[in-house]
């Protein structure tokens, strides 16, 4: 799948579907998608042929309810296989599948079936099913049809999702055909940190130029597998799950419960992992706990070893040569102290560990590294498609704190103030008008304004500073990039979360969240004994973070110094509102919930 873009065999100028019924005859036996039955210990498996008979079935069965071609039809559940197998039976069937966040709140679902016209939706259960069932009889819609997957109740309009597979053939399924590249294979929804949601129009040629870029410049062994566990509302899983599956004839491993990664990932072992940030971050202080409740002579070996690993890394991702005995002494490091660690945790197979979604802070770089995982931050939007840039482990293609060079079939450049700009056969169609058609988003020369602010060093690789609008300009107008500064209060282990503050105001100010975990590991190691949550306001937390700030400042300029903070104990998520279901900070929906306590740090 690496031919030249505009040659026959050009993959772009495919459909997924095509790629389907390939993989179901030359790969008949592999495995597809593998789940876990509520319950069970044991994975459920399908293979690249059945996965495509139950396909078909599918496309019939949603045809018989009145799927027509074109259609938008919205899907809300989890990471689970009848998401997967519904999505491509849509698509084989001509419509145009949807995921929406399954955190989404009433009023956004409501805004997205409006704003797609679509006639149907597909949801896990009555309690997700809750939320749509007054949309049945909402004039301002046109949903007609709800099928529910767990415990349908026909009496509240349900349609069972058991027996969709038993309609009579129509030839629906066969509409596939009348597909060409240039058709939407999805529209995906924005996360919205600002605003409505916008709907991004993605055709197959698009997504599928994406993948095999990314498969052209990740060096992956055959079929490989992939734990999905990410929100296939998000178009990162959508690609790396849905879509790169099809061009790698990968075998997808469905975590219905991201809690349950860490159990999962022993069993997997994938040879690619993507987390954004806070995935990292969670996982990183779980080893730290970990390491931490070792004994000291086992620490001591252990650390010797990361010190090795450390150097080892930090060197390549400089570009420089690595001298022999280094070379030597981290492969024994990493052979006989840290694979062991590795396997426990089911990376030790790992040929590319990725962040996406938002820059991943440099102490969580470096401490990754330090186990011989060399965390590549990529780059990319919904609008993108996915990547647009990326590091990779080769030496010399990677560079610490950027996001990367970028991929095949894209370019970068940069506009005076600082404002990315992308153009490539991999940027999206535009963004779905709700008529149904779809308003173009790049100027006339092709090129998509990101709204990221970024630099680009004299090697090519990509540094993300900020988003346009989220840069602070203080009252003595200095522009401060926020995530700097909150990256670099994260660094200490105890801070979890950050939000600075300070547009308009003669300094910066921040709300502190501590990580739960880690202040638990942290109040044992220093002998705390508070019979369970440590809370924020103990007196030697309290006197911790103000060392963790006042650190963090000495590495700071002058204006991004914070002057001033409030430390509090409850985590932000997306079920209470402060993140994105791709776990981007709302900032607004921070800044107004906790307008009192930014208030009060500005008084004296």
């Amino acid at each position: 799948m690496t031919s030249a873009p505009g040659t026959e065999d050009d993959p772009t100028n495919r459909t997924l579907p095509e790629l389907l019924l390939r993989n179901a005859r030359e790969h008949p036996g592999l495995p597809a998608l593998s789940w876990r039955e509520p319950g069970a210990t044991t994975w459920s498996t399908l293979t690249w042929e059945q996965a495509r008979e139950t396909v078909s079935a599918l496309a019939e069965g949603y045809a018989a309810l009145g799927v027509r071609p074109g259609d938008h039809v919205l899907l809300m559940m989890g990471n689970r296989p009848e998401h997967w197998l519904s999505d491509l039976a849509l698509v084989h069937a001509g419509a145009v599948p949807t995921t929406v966040y399954s955190t989404a709140a009433p009023e956004q679902i409501g805004y997205v079936c409006r704003h797609s016209r679509a006639r149907l939706a597909v949801v896990e259960d009555p309690d997700v099913a809750a939320h749509w069932e007054k949309l049945l009889d909402d004039p301002g819609t046109a949903l007609e049809t709800l099928v529910v997957l767990d415990r349908p109740d026909p009496g509240r309009g349900h349609t069972p999702y058991d027996g969709l597979t038993d309609s009579v053939p129509s030839g629906a399924f066969e509409r596939w055909r009348d597909l060409t590249p240039d058709h939407l294979v999805t529209v995906v929804y924005t996360s919205g940190t600002t605003g409505d949601p916008k709907g991004a129009a993605i055709t197959h040629r698009q997504v599928l130029a994406q993948a095999t870029a990314l498969d052209a410049a990740v060096d992956l062994p055959d079929h490989p597998s992939h734990v999905c566990y990410l929100p296939l509302a998000h178009i990162a899983e959508r690609l790396l799950s849905v879509y790169l599956p099809l061009v790698r004839v990968s075998h997808v491993w469905m975590c219905a419960d991201p809690a349950a990664l860490a159990g999962a990932l022993p069993e997997i072992r994938p040879p690619h992992f993507v987390g954004v940030p806070r995935v990292w971050e969670k996982l990183a202080t779980g080893v730290r706990a970990s390491l931490a409740a070792l004994p000291e002579e086992i620490r001591a070996v252990i650390d010797a070893a990361r010190e090795v690993a450390s150097d080892y890394h930090g060197r390549r991702a400089r570009g420089e040569e690595v001298p022999v005995d280094l070379e030597e002494r981290y492969r024994d490091a990493y052979a006989s102290v840290l694979t062991p660690i590795l396997e426990r945790l089911g990376l030790d197979r790992l040929r590319l560990a990725s962040s996406a979604s938002a820059p991943m802070p440099v102490d969580v770089l470096r401490f990754w590294a330090s186990l011989g995982v060399a965390v590549m931050d990529v780059w990319g939007l919904t609008e993108s498609v996915g990547v647009a840039t990326l590091n990779t482990p080769q030496i010399g293609r990677n560079r610490l704190g950027s996001v990367g060079r970028p991929v095949q079939g894209v370019q970068v450049r940069l506009a005076d103030d600082g404002e990315v700009f992308l153009r490539g056969r991999s940027v999206f169609e535009g963004y779905l008008r709700p008529d149904g058609s779809v308003s173009p988003a790049t100027d006339d020369e092709g090129w998509f304004a990101t709204g990221d602010v970024g630099r680009i060093d004299e090697d090519g690789f990509l540094w993300i500073t900020d988003r346009k609008k989220e840069i602070i300009v203080t009252s003595g107008g200095k522009n401060v990039p926020p995530v700097l500064v909150e990256n670099t209060l994260k660094e200490h282990p105890l801070v979890g979360q950050a939000l600075v503050h300070g547009d308009g105001r003669p300094y910066l100010v921040a709300l502190l969240v501590l990580d739960p975990e880690m202040v638990v590991a942290w109040a044992r190691e220093h002998g705390i004994d508070t019979g369970g949550a440590v809370p924020a306001e103990h007196p030697e937390v309290v006197a911790e973070v103000e060392r963790a700030v006042a650190a963090a400042n000495t590495r700071l300029s002058r204006p991004e110094q914070v002057k001033r903070h409030r430390l509090l104990s409850g985590e932000w998520g997306p079920g209470t509102g402060e993140l994105t279901p791709s776990l981007k900070l709302r900032r607004r929906v921070v800044e107004n919930r906790y307008a009192e306590e930014l208030a009060a740090l500005y008084r004296d």
